[in-house]
């Protein structure tokens, strides 16, 4: 019984040890500091696009290394794709065969236009073959 006693003892103080090592080391009548830290992106940055829109004419600009303002949005759908190509196949590759949810975005520079296409798990990418949607 007393060999059970040391080692309760000596596993308590263990553990109370290893609790005061991995404590907090702030003085406790010191008050946190409100600086906001920084998170390396400036003021001026714009934002990332956020919309398949907004993405499609991101990459077109860039793309063809035009302004944005030459860059004109026809139109900006959520479609309905008839399989896992998104209405942008490729020969020789196999798709999945159901119906996936997307968008369809129409851009236009130059007098050109441009489609760009995407899915739930694939941001928007320039199709130069593109399919119509279901019902569309």
């Amino acid at each position: 019984m007393r060999v059970f006693t040391v080692l309760a003892a000596a596993f308590l103080l263990v553990s109370c040890s290893l609790l005061v090592a991995c404590g907090n080391e702030s003085d406790a009548g010191e008050e946190p500091s409100m600086t906001p830290s920084s998170s390396g992106v400036s003021e001026s940055d714009s934002p990332p696009p956020s919309g398949p829109a907004e993405q499609a004419k991101a990459d077109l600009v860039k793309r063809l290394g035009v302004d944005a303002a030459q860059v004109t949005v026809v139109s900006s759908d959520e479609v309905m794709w008839r399989d896992g190509s998104l209405g942008c196949p490729e020969p020789g590759m196999h798709y999945t065969q159901a119906l996936v949810n997307g968008s369809r975005v129409v851009l236009e520079s130059g007098g050109k236009e441009y489609h760009y296409h995407s899915g739930p798990n694939r941001p928007p990418f320039l199709c130069t073959n593109p399919q119509p949607p279901v019902g569309g």
